[in-house]
């Protein structure tokens, strides 16, 4: 019996702790699922919170387009608008001209309705006293053609004759003083709209200078640039094409080279090197390797915030990465980038002032130069190298006709390219804006480096010293030891004989090989 109780108990307790276990699982489960409910709800408040957001920065930006859209029209229904209230104010001065005449008109057929009545007063004595005029006349003709030998006719004919010639004098006198007139009358115009579009556009002229200086805080930074017998210094230069001075100017390093864009990859990439700390031929070409990616990408930002400053749209990508690359390039010294720039504003206040197209000038006028950036640059003229690029990326062709005609290369078919072509010589005209020699030194440097290149297995060249040196990096798998002494000899004579340029240019041939392997 007591077995019996003990099991009933046993089973009881069983019964009960199962209940309870099943009471307590419920419990666990409603506030698990009023805890995920909570959560659900939380996340749908937070979806609907961030849906909120999006919808409302899509409301933004649809507003921004919608007012930006609406400016442009209000900007075009005002011009049409202004030419409308022109048209009519000159429609109003014809119509009071010719209410003026009107009423002249009325006036003489009064005073002519005055003289009818007295002349028909005055018909009937006149009619009788005409028969004896006209015998008085013939009898009178008769004595003057007997006297003159000449017929009535033929006088006649001659005093017209004679009236003719008087009333052409007279004429071609009128029409002279009316075409002097014309022609002092445009003059002046034409100097008012072009001192107003200079006095409108006001820039800084500026030369752009051929070396850049780097600071340094200490010495020996400036000894861990030049590296042990050179070789850090050494690297740079020949990653870099830039001639780097370094002398007893404390506390700088002075970067030299006609190529902005090398000048710049160098002081930005030493700059990366001295932050950084480590300095040696393998890291300096990584760094100059990165910082020539980094420039790359700045050169799409310029030419977009360009853009984006001159309010011209729908420019091609390839155009824009060409506009940024004018930042670093130069005409006759005069920085590209703001010289096309202030031929834009120049072009765009000039065919405001005369009624023209502000929007199409102002694009012509930043891409007039174009053809002065890419680095494959052909046998052509900049002005029809710049059109068919404009041409290959769906310019309008008035814009392609002001680009390739600035410069006379091609005959101007549209109205903007005469504007085109007078505010780049008002932009190159500024006092201090340009300088002949510089350009014509870039030039020859160019020419020294290029005749360098076109030999086999020629890798880069570099134009340093002001171009009175030139080192050529060839590659050491196509040029051998022997190669490259014929190769310096070969060059120097080439540009002895077709080389115009003062006092001696040093050629150095690199021939460098590298054993690389890996421990693994």
């Amino acid at each position: 019996m007591e077995i019996v109780a003990i099991i009933g108990y046993v089973m009881t307790s069983l019964i009960v702790g199962i209940l309870i276990g099943r009471y307590l699982l419920r419990s666990l489960l409603k506030k698990q699922e009023i805890a995920a409910q909570s959560k659900v709800k939380k996340i749908l408040k937070e979806a609907e919170s961030h849906a909120e957001i999006l919808k409302k920065d899509r409301l933004l930006e649809a507003k921004e387009k919608f007012l930006q859209l609406k400016t442009e029209h209000e900007q075009e229904v005002n011009a049409k608008n202004n030419q409308v209230n022109q048209r009519e104010n000159a429609i109003k001065q014809k119509e009071q001209s010719v209410n003026q005449r009107l009423e002249n008109m009325n006036r003489k057929e009064q005073e002519l309705d005055n003289h009818k009545k007295n002349l028909e007063k005055q018909t009937d004595i006149a009619v009788k006293k005409q028969e004896e005029v006209e015998l008085l006349k013939n009898q009178h003709v008769k004595q003057l053609e007997t006297i003159a030998g000449l017929s009535a006719e033929e006088a006649k004919n001659q005093l017209v004759e004679n009236m003719k010639q008087e009333a052409r004098t007279q004429a071609m006198i009128q029409v002279k003083d009316i075409v002097d007139e014309a022609k002092l009358t445009a003059t002046k115009e034409a100097k008012k709209v072009v001192i107003q579009t200079i006095q409108r556009t006001a820039v800084e002229a500026a030369i752009e200078n051929t070396v850049s200086i780097f600071h340094i805080e200490s010495d020996e930074i400036k000894g861990r640039v030049i590296g042990r017998e050179g070789r850090n210094i050494r690297a740079l230069e020949a990653a870099t094409g830039i001639e780097i001075i370094v002398d007893d100017t404390p506390e700088a390093i002075i970067l030299s080279g006609f190529d902005p864009v090398r000048r710049e990859i160098a002081r930005l990439a030493l700059h990366r090197l001295v932050t950084d700390g480590r300095i040696h031929p393998a890291r300096i070409e990584e760094v100059v390797a990165k910082t020539k990616k980094q420039i790359e990408d700045e050169i799409v930002e310029i030419g977009e915030r360009t853009v984006i400053d001159l309010g011209i749209h729908g420019l091609h990508p390839e155009l824009i990465r060409m506009v940024g690359r004018m930042r670093y390039r130069s005409s006759y010294g005069q920085n590209l980038l703001h010289h096309s720039r202030e031929v834009a504003n120049f072009c765009a206040t000039m065919a405001a002032e005369l009624g023209l197209n502000a929007k199409m000038a102002k694009r012509a006028g930043l891409l007039h130069d174009i053809g002065k950036v890419p680095d494959d640059n052909p046998e052509l003229p900049h002005a029809i190298l710049g059109m068919q690029l404009a041409e290959k990326y769906k310019e309008h062709p008035e814009i392609c006709n002001a680009i390739g005609a600035h410069h006379d290369e091609i005959e101007m078919t549209s109205m903007i390219s005469p504007i085109i072509q007078a505010c780049d010589a008002i932009s190159g005209a500024r006092p201090g804006a340009r300088r002949e020699v510089v350009e014509s030194y870039i030039k020859r440097l160019k020419e020294l480096e290029e005749l360098a290149l076109s030999y086999p297995g020629v890798e880069k060249t570099f134009a340093i010293q002001a171009g009175r040196e030139l080192r050529v990096v060839v590659e050491s798998e196509r040029v051998t030891d022997q190669q490259a002494e014929l190769l310096a000899a070969d060059i120097s004579n080439r540009i002895q004989t077709e080389m115009t340029y003062p006092g001696q240019i040093k050629v150095t041939v690199i021939r460098e090989t590298r054993s690389v392997a890996f421990a693994k």
